[in-house]
């Protein structure tokens, strides 16, 4: 993975995706819509599962680059 893929991850992972899960929730209890509770466990499952798979990539990056 090249450094400004991994950057742009990384500022979806860390800013985007929160910010847009928060908004989400916020707008679908606005509307008492029944599935809030799952689509925001949904959304918070993928953003937690791209923040494990680029720490494991910055881990393997400081692996290879400290050899």
């Amino acid at each position: 993975m090249s450094n400004k893929v991994y950057d742009v991850l990384k500022w979806i992972t860390l800013v985007f995706l929160p910010a847009l899960t928060t908004l989400t929730g916020v707008i679908l209890n606005c509307f008492n819509v029944g599935c809030t509770d799952i689509v925001l466990t949904i959304m918070t499952a993928v953003t937690t599962f791209m923040g494990a798979i680029l720490g494991i990539s910055n881990i393997n990056y400081n692996k290879n680059k400290e050899e």
